[in-house]
């Protein structure tokens, strides 16, 4: 039986990746459930599938955690803040840790479980976007399995051969000519830049086909979500920038696609349901039943293709930029989009300005070397302190 760990537990990955546990007790067990400041989402979960750990990022909810667990009868451990979050990751409670934590808070854990030697199902994007080289080689030191859990790379995952998979990736050794990843385009496919100026955070997370927290659910809208992701798959699966391209097909039915040498090219499709890809990367190399509907082709709205408007939606473009430039750059370009999203959230960016602060920061901090965490973590806090000045300016 397979010990999870699930952090982030009370997201949407982490629901649906408990949901598939809970429907092969003899398979999996969640042991480990962690969550932000969600405390009483998290106590819930945890009379529900009994762990033996139970991890709150804020310390400040504790105490209030463990009176939740002691007046529901639920005994287990309970610990709180980042370094427990770590520890968690990398304890003999779990053999196998999703990590679905948002944003740049869940590089540590990720980090500590690759160490370990974990089987590490990634959700966490910008983990592998800010420190890539640095996770890959704890993933190798450690002697663990990395899996992507992110639909489009989970689809790549499945149509890739043997020899491409992550860890030491040989695309041309398996014939392979490029990876294409599929966009649903978000909520405003199709609008010019006029139309996108009045945007509000509430329409920007009304996404047509997926279920998904505000956060990513912006980032969806500008397409930094699948900027993120060019550059997950080009250090997953050792890929130039040159040999990664963009789709957008609007009925999220094709998750991604392989493109071989000899003119073929095999596509992953499925429902919408991202129980699929976790399902897929808990039970790999097997597969189980994980309660998505069979996709009908016959029912289906025919399959719609189109190249991604780089000038309306100009973080894919950035994207890929900070991937070209090398080094940290694509750390700065996600610590630049947290903040900015954070401010467009809030009511004080318009949603065109997203991309603005974005560029402005990595214009203003050229890519240094990938050297090691702290220095790394350096960079992080520097470019989000441009990033709230450039914001300050524009005010």
């Amino acid at each position: 039986m397979k010990k999870v760990a699930v952090l982030g537990a009370t997201g949407s990955i982490g629901g649906n990746t408990l949901d598939v546990i809970a429907r092969h007790p003899e398979r999996f067990r969640a042991t480990v459930l962690t969550a932000h400041r969600q405390v009483e989402a998290l106590a819930e979960l945890c009379v529900r599938h009994r762990p033996d750990l139970a991890v709150i990022a804020d310390p400040a909810l504790e105490a209030e955690l463990s009176r939740r667990l002691a007046a529901a009868g639920v005994r287990c451990e309970v610990a709180s803040g980042q370094a427990a979050l770590a520890a968690a990751a990398a304890s003999e409670l779990c053999d196998t840790v999703v990590a679905a934590i948002v944003g740049a808070a869940g590089l540590d854990s990720t980090l500590a479980a690759a160490r370990a030697g974990k089987r590490l199902l990634l959700a966490n994007k910008e983990a592998i976007v800010m420190a890539g080289p640095l996770l890959l080689e704890a993933v190798a030191a450690g002697g663990g399995a990395l899996i992507p859990v992110d639909s489009e790379h989970n689809a790549l995952f499945q149509c890739l051969p043997a020899q491409c998979l992550p860890g030491q990736p040989d695309l041309r050794a398996g014939g392979v000519r490029r990876l294409i990843l599929t966009a649903s385009g978000g909520p405003f496919r199709g609008h010019t830049r006029a139309q996108l100026a009045n945007i509000t955070p509430d329409q920007a997370c009304k996404h047509p086909n997926w279920v998904m927290g505000r956060k990513i659910s912006v980032d969806s809208a500008t397409l930094m979500n699948k900027g993120l992701e060019v550059i997950e798959a080009h250090h997953l699966f050792a890929a130039p920038a040159d040999a990664i391209e963009v789709v957008v097909h609007p009925q999220s039915l094709v998750h991604s696609l392989v493109e071989y040498v000899d003119g073929s090219v095999l596509a992953q499709l499925g429902n919408p349901d991202m129980r699929t890809a976790i399902g897929h990367a808990l039970a790999w190399p097997e597969r189980v039943e994980t309660g998505v509907a069979p996709l009908n082709l016959a029912a289906c709205a025919p399959l719609a293709f189109e190249a991604p408007d780089l000038v309306t939606f100009r973080c894919l473009a950035l994207a890929f930029q900070a991937l070209r430039a090398g080094g940290d750059a694509p750390a700065v370009l996600n610590a630049a989009n947290e903040i900015a999203v954070e401010a467009f959230l809030a009511g004080a960016l318009p949603f065109l300005s997203i991309a603005d602060v974005v560029e402005a920061v990595l214009a203003e901090l050229p890519a240094q070397a990938v050297v090691d965490i702290p220095t790394l973590c350096e960079r992080d806090r520097v470019a989000r302190e441009a990033a709230r000045r450039v914001l300050r300016n524009a005010c």
